[in-house]
């Protein structure tokens, strides 16, 4: 955790400019794509079916193109996670956020939840991307969250993240706070779900997050307050 905030000029490069909404356009993901440039965030983070087109959209401008796998619910099987994971990193994904198995998270089946994620960390780590483990914070108590951040740890992932957007909360500071505690100094932790302004984002930090899923990027970084839409 760290007392200085962030600087606003500092803080695209922890943004993932996010676009999920399952009736995005082409054009709305071009645009995404073009603001991230402008701006310069870390990543575009989209649904695997515009992969390619955002893959290509960036090429050469050092923005990193990531994708979401098993979502938003996370309650595919294992090696599908993995068969789609495998394809989105062949298009060009950089980065994979995966949704965990849920039932296992509420369970505590730490066990359950190593194979599901060892399935996906395995098949992204052999195309080189970056592996981050949605836990859906809102669905889980302390001990749960625990937990499955512990089993992110076991199983290889490269980042934990705190929720999808898409089931009821979002990042709190608390969680993030809890993640960081739960994987050490060593491993991603990504906020996402409700991080809508600086003030927002630079407390996320502050607690411990390496990594901001925003819709509301441009507002972050301008220092007003974002929508709610992700």
């Amino acid at each position: 955790m760290s007392n200085e905030a962030v600087a606003p000029a500092n803080i695209a490069s922890y943004i993932d400019h996010t676009l999920l909404k399952p009736e995005a356009s082409e054009a709305d993901v071009l645009k995404v794509c073009a603001e991230a440039v402008e701006y310069k965030f870390k990543s575009v983070c989209v649904n695997p079916v515009w992969v390619k087109t955002v893959t290509k959209a960036l090429k050469g401008s050092g923005v990193l193109t990531c994708s979401v796998i098993g979502f938003p619910l996370g309650a595919t099987p294992s090696d599908v996670k993995a068969f789609e994971a495998r394809g989105a990193v062949l298009d060009g994904a950089d980065e994979i956020d995966m949704v965990i198995n849920m039932a296992a998270g509420r369970a505590g089946d730490k066990g359950a939840l190593v194979d599901d994620i060892r399935a996906v960390a395995e098949t992204v780590h052999a195309g080189e991307a970056i592996l981050k483990v949605i836990i859906e914070t809102s669905m889980l108590t302390d001990e749960q969250k625990v937990i499955a951040c512990e089993a992110a740890v076991e199983a290889g992932a490269d980042f934990v993240k705190t929720s999808t957007g898409f089931n009821g909360g979002g990042a709190t500071v608390e969680d993030v706070a809890l993640m960081r505690r739960t994987v050490g100094p060593d491993l991603g932790v990504k906020a996402s779900g409700g991080v809508r302004s600086l003030a927002d984002a630079q407390a996320m930090i502050a607690a411990g997050a390496t990594r901001i899923g925003a819709s509301s990027g441009i507002a972050i970084v301008k220092g007003e307050q974002g929508s709610s839409a992700y």
